[in-house]
């Protein structure tokens, strides 16, 4: 079987890129996942994405290619741009990991992830976009608040600065992330509490593996609890040195809550496969979603593959699984089935999701038990 292993190679497409570190971080995940599938008997080549997303058409047509690993989370230095590789790969026809354009782009898009949130009764904190510093006036929203880009994800753009207490902070922030990031400014109730996460792995069924939490050490004193991008990017720095990931013990009733807020938040943007819910717990015990991660950090370090640690999954079990629920989502059989030259697939049923590819339509096959999609 032969796997595409598709990344971002943008992290010096910008001068002045204040998600470098982020960007960087792809390749490194890229090559450990090359180096694990090929010691689990794949044949893995890998596809940079560079500032056109239309050149890998060509190579991907011109290699037999039975699953693309789409690890791809920016073009040309804008995270913007990560939903333009899974429209492709749709247009192609060919199978993929990890979820569809419009998951990822409602995720990216953070007032519009909100707005399916409160739409479908997930809990999620009070927010308002501003696009400009007039619409301050306006807001109605009670301190204290923390300021984000809209559109960015990592935490790119996230300082103690952004959190606020007054109408100063409040414009001195907006003000920031206007002019850095050249994108409206995602102000939203800052809830003080443990800063709880649930990864979540497969689709029918989906799978919640064990819970991680934030740990804020004595640097963070009396300075927000947050993650914030030099917490998560620079590993010397003293934010990310105390504030590790660990498990998260809660009383059961309330571990079943969070989880299923979790699973909420992730069918409401039609994520798919793996990927991770942000949630903070507030000082009554309620879970409050504060971001959506579909595509999460697959480093072996990084906290998606320390939970499935968790749950039994090394890493090179984790990579060989996550092959198999994109297969498994795709094809309606794992990866292990054999693969005969031309053999037709099941009949698609009423609703169900066809693909164009050489002038005719096909179907996504189903067998009981994988989800209709």
């Amino acid at each position: 079987m032969h796997i595409t292993l598709l990344h971002n190679a943008d992290a010096d497409a910008l001068e002045e890129d204040p998600g470098r570190e982020a960007r960087a971080d792809v390749e490194r995940v890229a090559a450990e996942l090359r180096r694990v599938l090929t010691s689990g008997g794949y044949d893995v080549s890998v596809l940079e994405v560079g500032p056109s997303p239309a050149d890998i058409v060509a190579p991907l047509s011109s290699r037999s290619t039975d699953l693309v690993l789409n690890l791809c989370e920016s073009i040309g230095g804008d995270a913007r741009g990560e939903m333009a590789v899974p429209c492709l790969l749709d247009l192609l026809g060919l199978p993929y990991s990890g979820s569809g354009a419009l998951a990822l782009g409602l995720a990216l898009h953070k007032d519009k992830a909100k707005e399916l949130l409160v739409a479908r009764g997930v809990p999620t904190p009070a927010f308002q976009v501003i696009e400009r510093l007039a619409q301050l006036e306006g807001l109605t929203l009670r301190f204290p608040l923390i300021v984000k880009p809209s559109r960015e994800d990592a935490s790119v753009g996230v300082d103690f600065d952004s959190v606020v207490e007054d109408e100063r902070g409040l414009r001195d922030a907006v003000r920031r992330v206007l002019r850095t990031f050249k994108q409206p400014a995602l102000v939203e109730r800052y809830i003080p509490g443990r800063e709880v996460y649930v990864s979540l792995l497969g689709n029918t069924p989906r799978t919640a593996l064990p819970l991680t939490e934030i740990r804020f050490g004595a640097t963070f004193g009396s300075k927000p609890h947050i993650v914030s991008y030099r917490a998560k990017w620079e590993p010397s720095s003293p934010e990310c040195i105390d504030s590790p990931s660990v498990p998260c013990t809660l009383p059961p009733a309330l571990e079943a809550k969070v989880v299923d807020t979790a699973f909420a938040a992730f069918e409401a943007l039609g994520c798919r496969d793996y990927g991770r819910v942000d949630l903070r717990l507030s000082d009554g015990d309620e879970p409050w979603v504060i971001d959506i991660n579909p595509n999460c950090d697959l480093h072996p370090e990084a906290g998606f593959a320390r939970s499935a640690a968790a749950a039994g999954l090394e890493y090179s079990a984790l990579a060989l699984r996550l092959v198999e629920v994109a297969l498994e989502r795709t094809h309606g059989h794992p990866s292990r089935r054999p693969r005969r030259q031309g053999r037709p697939r099941e009949a698609a049923r009423p609703h169900r999701e066809l693909l164009t590819r050489r002038g005719s339509l096909r179907a996504r096959g189903h067998r009981p038990g994988v989800a209709a999609e």
